[in-house]
């Protein structure tokens, strides 16, 4: 083959990659509805992704989207390494806005419970925000498929919803000959403040076949130990406050018959791809009791 020949051959090779690249990081204009009912468009396949909730950022991962992962909280700590590799732009609930904007993300993707109305009025201003709202499994698997269409990996998303559907029905097979068992769900200390309803903790409390004594208030009541209810369980959370032997002596007194034990605070309260190990924890944990 002559040079000419050759450079022929090149440049056809070089038009089918960088057509190749462009259908992959070019869209159509894209608009989409966030689990608030927020309309956000997309010019084109979002590359530069900040992440404010750590289960989130979990969850991009595992589908994949690492690379395109360029900022995150202080508490996404898991993979345990990330954060080294990533730019922390503050926690939850406080936030260095100029880390964010030096980023320039092409969407920062939040929720509703984790992030405040102030973090989110004050980035939306100037970038694409989406938002999560997840009370129950069936949000979870709504917000895993809304980031397939996002990212452009539908397909990885759809599997790991399935998985999830699997583990799920395998634990209900499980639960069903296990005891009803009223329990009480400990997240913070001074004040003593428990799980209440209408929460993803409740949610899978209920599908773990246990009554949450606090379930007819509203998200995270604080309780009085004076007048605690009567449960068959007092449940200490590792996060957000992280438990310990000396938090559960404090307790003891007011537990009456209850036992008291400590759970895996991740496993009931991240709703991204966790979720696929969590009921196989469940399991192990609740044939411990």
């Amino acid at each position: 083959m002559n040079c000419a020949g050759l450079l022929s051959v090149l440049l056809f090779i070089l038009e089918v990659l960088l057509n190749d690249h462009l259908a992959k990081t070019m869209i159509s204009k894209k608009t989409m509805t966030d689990q608030l009912g927020r309309q956000i468009a997309f010019e084109q396949l979002p590359m530069r992704i900040v992440s404010l909730v750590p289960s989130q950022t979990e969850l991009l991962v595992d589908l994949g989207l690492e690379e395109q992962l360029v900022g995150l909280t202080k508490f996404c700590v898991h993979p345990a390494d990330l954060r080294k590799k990533k730019t922390v732009v503050g926690g939850t609930k406080t936030l260095h806005f100029d880390k964010i904007r030096a980023l320039d993300p092409d969407v920062i993707l939040c929720n509703k419970e984790e992030n405040t109305k102030e973090i989110i009025y004050t980035l939306e201003k100037e970038f694409l925000v989406h938002i999560s709202d997840i009370s129950s499994l069936k949000d979870a698997y709504e917000m895993i498929a809304q980031y397939g269409e996002m990212f452009d990996v539908a397909k990885k998303a759809v599997e790991l919803i399935d998985d999830i559907k699997q583990e799920v029905a395998e634990f209900q097979k499980f639960i069903a000959d296990e005891p009803r068992l009223k329990v009480a769900y400990f997240i913070w200390r001074r004040p003593w403040m428990v799980v209440g309803g209408n929460t993803f903790v409740n949610h899978l409390l209920q599908m773990n076949n246990f009554e949450n004594v606090y379930g007819s208030l509203p998200r995270y009541p604080e309780v009085d130990l004076e007048r605690l209810k009567k449960t068959d369980l007092m449940l200490l959370s590792s996060e957000p406050f992280p438990f310990a032997e000396k938090h559960k002596k404090e307790l003891e007194p007011y537990a009456g018959t209850a036992k008291i034990t400590f759970v895996d605070g991740e496993y009931f309260s991240w709703y991204g791809s966790r979720l696929e190990a969590a009921f196989r924890y469940f399991r192990k944990w609740r044939e411990t009791l």
